[in-house]
Protein backbone atom coordinates (compact mmCIF):
# COMPACT_ATOMS: atom_id res chain seq x y z
CA UNK A 1 0.00 0.00 0.00
CA UNK A 2 1.33 3.50 -0.79
CA UNK A 3 1.12 6.20 1.62
CA UNK A 4 0.42 9.64 0.25
CA UNK A 5 2.03 12.37 2.07
CA UNK A 6 0.87 15.94 2.50
CA UNK A 7 2.97 18.12 1.07
CA UNK A 8 6.42 20.49 2.58
CA UNK A 9 4.73 23.22 5.08
CA UNK A 10 6.61 26.24 5.94
CA UNK A 11 5.72 27.75 9.29
CA UNK A 12 6.52 31.69 10.36
CA UNK A 13 6.80 32.01 13.91
CA UNK A 14 7.09 35.11 15.89
CA UNK A 15 9.84 35.91 18.54
CA UNK A 16 9.07 37.68 21.17
CA UNK A 17 6.47 36.20 23.55
CA UNK A 18 6.38 33.33 21.22
CA UNK A 19 9.35 31.67 20.87
CA UNK A 20 11.05 33.48 23.95
CA UNK A 21 10.24 35.12 27.06
CA UNK A 22 12.05 38.62 26.29
CA UNK A 23 10.44 40.09 29.53
CA UNK A 24 13.38 39.63 31.85
CA UNK A 25 16.23 40.84 29.24
CA UNK A 26 14.43 43.38 27.81
CA UNK A 27 13.39 45.01 31.49
CA UNK A 28 17.28 44.79 32.25
CA UNK A 29 18.32 46.71 28.86
CA UNK A 30 15.47 49.41 29.51
CA UNK A 31 16.77 49.29 33.28
CA UNK A 32 20.87 50.20 31.88
CA UNK A 33 19.49 52.73 29.51
CA UNK A 34 17.79 54.63 31.98
CA UNK A 35 20.70 54.63 34.02
CA UNK A 36 23.18 55.48 31.19
CA UNK A 37 20.49 58.17 29.77
CA UNK A 38 19.56 59.41 33.19
CA UNK A 39 16.15 59.31 31.63
CA UNK A 40 13.44 57.77 33.65
CA UNK A 41 12.06 54.81 31.84
CA UNK A 42 9.31 52.41 33.50
CA UNK A 43 11.10 49.26 32.96
CA UNK A 44 7.68 47.10 34.40
CA UNK A 45 5.24 49.33 31.98
CA UNK A 46 7.77 48.53 28.69
CA UNK A 47 7.54 45.05 29.05
CA UNK A 48 3.66 44.99 29.02
CA UNK A 49 3.20 45.84 25.56
CA UNK A 50 5.78 44.20 23.83
CA UNK A 51 5.49 43.63 19.92
CA UNK A 52 5.51 46.65 18.25
CA UNK A 53 9.19 48.29 16.98
CA UNK A 54 11.81 49.31 19.75
CA UNK A 55 11.29 53.33 18.02
CA UNK A 56 7.74 53.41 19.51
CA UNK A 57 8.20 52.26 23.06
CA UNK A 58 11.30 55.17 23.16
CA UNK A 59 8.92 57.56 21.97
CA UNK A 60 6.97 57.42 25.28
CA UNK A 61 10.44 58.03 26.99
CA UNK A 62 12.37 60.52 24.60
CA UNK A 63 11.64 63.79 22.31
CA UNK A 64 11.58 63.02 18.83
CA UNK A 65 15.09 64.17 18.35
CA UNK A 66 17.07 61.35 20.60
CA UNK A 67 14.86 58.56 19.32
CA UNK A 68 17.12 57.53 16.18
CA UNK A 69 20.45 57.87 19.11
CA UNK A 70 18.60 55.70 21.62
CA UNK A 71 18.08 53.23 19.02
CA UNK A 72 21.44 53.02 18.77
CA UNK A 73 22.65 52.91 22.09
CA UNK A 74 19.93 50.49 22.97
CA UNK A 75 20.76 47.87 20.47
CA UNK A 76 24.59 48.31 21.39
CA UNK A 77 23.60 47.30 24.98
CA UNK A 78 21.03 44.52 23.70
CA UNK A 79 23.34 41.59 23.68
CA UNK A 80 25.64 41.84 26.51
CA UNK A 81 22.25 42.83 28.78
CA UNK A 82 19.85 41.03 27.33
CA UNK A 83 20.27 37.42 25.43
CA UNK A 84 21.52 35.28 28.75
CA UNK A 85 18.39 36.68 30.88
CA UNK A 86 16.22 35.52 27.91
CA UNK A 87 14.36 31.86 28.34
CA UNK A 88 12.86 30.11 25.76
CA UNK A 89 9.31 29.68 26.06
CA UNK A 90 7.26 26.22 26.95
CA UNK A 91 7.11 24.10 23.90
CA UNK A 92 9.20 27.03 21.70
CA UNK A 93 12.09 24.22 20.86
CA UNK A 94 9.64 21.20 20.44
CA UNK A 95 7.42 23.56 18.53
CA UNK A 96 10.05 24.14 15.86
CA UNK A 97 11.35 20.53 15.91
CA UNK A 98 7.89 19.50 15.26
CA UNK A 99 7.40 21.36 12.01
CA UNK A 100 10.85 20.22 10.51
CA UNK A 101 10.39 16.90 11.56
CA UNK A 102 7.13 16.57 9.35
CA UNK A 103 9.33 17.63 6.30
CA UNK A 104 8.48 21.88 6.88
CA UNK A 105 10.33 24.89 7.10
CA UNK A 106 10.15 26.90 10.32
CA UNK A 107 11.08 30.65 9.65
CA UNK A 108 11.31 33.33 11.97
CA UNK A 109 9.91 36.53 11.20
CA UNK A 110 9.83 39.35 13.93
CA UNK A 111 9.83 42.89 14.54
CA UNK A 112 13.38 42.79 16.87
CA UNK A 113 16.17 44.20 15.22
CA UNK A 114 17.36 40.75 13.11
CA UNK A 115 20.60 40.39 14.55
CA UNK A 116 19.44 40.23 18.03
CA UNK A 117 16.88 37.45 17.14
CA UNK A 118 19.79 35.62 15.87
CA UNK A 119 21.72 36.13 18.98
CA UNK A 120 18.31 34.90 21.22
CA UNK A 121 18.06 31.75 18.65
CA UNK A 122 21.36 31.07 18.66
CA UNK A 123 21.89 31.06 22.22
CA UNK A 124 18.78 29.03 23.43
CA UNK A 125 19.87 26.19 20.91
CA UNK A 126 16.81 26.79 18.21
CA UNK A 127 17.49 26.50 14.96
CA UNK A 128 14.65 27.61 12.06
CA UNK A 129 15.90 27.55 8.46
CA UNK A 130 15.49 31.63 8.02
CA UNK A 131 15.16 34.49 10.28
CA UNK A 132 13.82 38.22 9.00
CA UNK A 133 13.65 40.96 11.52
CA UNK A 134 12.63 44.58 11.66
CA UNK A 135 8.80 43.86 10.28
CA UNK A 136 6.23 44.67 12.09
CA UNK A 137 2.39 43.90 11.75
CA UNK A 138 1.42 43.82 8.11
CA UNK A 139 5.34 44.56 7.00
CA UNK A 140 5.43 41.24 7.98
CA UNK A 141 3.52 39.75 4.86
CA UNK A 142 6.13 40.70 2.68
CA UNK A 143 8.94 38.21 3.98
CA UNK A 144 5.99 35.18 4.77
CA UNK A 145 5.00 35.40 1.14
CA UNK A 146 9.10 35.18 0.13
CA UNK A 147 9.33 32.15 2.26
CA UNK A 148 5.75 30.67 0.92
CA UNK A 149 4.94 30.25 4.97
CA UNK A 150 1.13 29.21 5.06
CA UNK A 151 1.06 29.80 8.75
CA UNK A 152 2.14 32.22 10.95
CA UNK A 153 2.17 31.61 14.65
CA UNK A 154 2.32 34.85 17.09
CA UNK A 155 1.52 36.20 20.09
CA UNK A 156 0.07 39.62 19.27
CA UNK A 157 -2.65 41.28 17.27
CA UNK A 158 -0.41 42.54 14.86
CA UNK A 159 1.18 39.35 13.75
CA UNK A 160 -2.12 38.30 13.37
CA UNK A 161 -2.95 41.46 10.54
CA UNK A 162 0.18 40.09 9.10
CA UNK A 163 -0.71 36.65 8.87
CA UNK A 164 -4.35 37.55 7.37
CA UNK A 165 -2.42 40.06 5.10
CA UNK A 166 0.12 37.47 3.93
CA UNK A 167 -2.97 35.02 3.04
CA UNK A 168 -1.67 32.74 5.56
CA UNK A 169 -3.24 30.57 8.63
CA UNK A 170 -3.18 32.29 11.49
CA UNK A 171 -2.67 30.43 14.70
CA UNK A 172 -2.12 32.62 18.07
CA UNK A 173 -1.10 31.75 21.23
CA UNK A 174 -2.19 33.90 24.42
CA UNK A 175 1.40 34.06 25.70
CA UNK A 176 1.80 37.79 24.89
CA UNK A 177 0.33 40.88 26.20
CA UNK A 178 -2.93 39.97 24.06
CA UNK A 179 -5.65 37.61 25.38
CA UNK A 180 -7.77 34.76 23.41
CA UNK A 181 -10.41 37.15 22.95
CA UNK A 182 -8.79 40.15 21.56
CA UNK A 183 -6.82 37.36 19.28
CA UNK A 184 -9.85 36.35 17.66
CA UNK A 185 -11.19 39.51 17.37
CA UNK A 186 -8.85 40.23 15.23
CA UNK A 187 -8.99 37.54 13.19
CA UNK A 188 -6.92 34.93 14.28
CA UNK A 189 -8.04 31.19 12.61
CA UNK A 190 -7.27 29.20 16.03
CA UNK A 191 -5.90 30.31 19.61
CA UNK A 192 -3.21 28.10 21.48
CA UNK A 193 -2.96 28.84 24.92
CA UNK A 194 1.22 28.18 24.13
CA UNK A 195 3.26 26.10 22.10
CA UNK A 196 3.23 23.25 24.18
CA UNK A 197 -0.15 22.92 21.67
CA UNK A 198 1.53 23.60 18.42
CA UNK A 199 2.53 19.98 17.97
CA UNK A 200 -0.71 18.52 18.03
CA UNK A 201 -2.49 21.02 16.03
CA UNK A 202 -0.04 20.82 13.60
CA UNK A 203 -0.33 17.21 13.35
CA UNK A 204 -4.27 17.58 12.98
CA UNK A 205 -3.97 20.56 10.17
CA UNK A 206 -1.22 18.61 7.73
CA UNK A 207 -3.76 15.47 8.41
CA UNK A 208 -6.73 17.37 7.40
CA UNK A 209 -4.86 19.16 4.36
CA UNK A 210 -4.05 16.00 3.28
CA UNK A 211 -7.57 14.88 3.07
CA UNK A 212 -9.11 17.98 1.34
Amino acid sequence: MVHMTSPALTVGFDLDMTLIDSRPGIHACYTALAERTGTYIDADLTITRLGPPLAEELANWFPAERIAEMVDLYRSMYPETAIAATPAMPGAREAIAAVRESGGRAVVVTAKYEPSAKLHLSHLGMVPDAVVGDLWAEQKAAALREHGASVYVGDHVGDVRGARTAGAFSVAVATGPCDADELLAAGADVVLGDLTELPAWLAAYRAAASRA
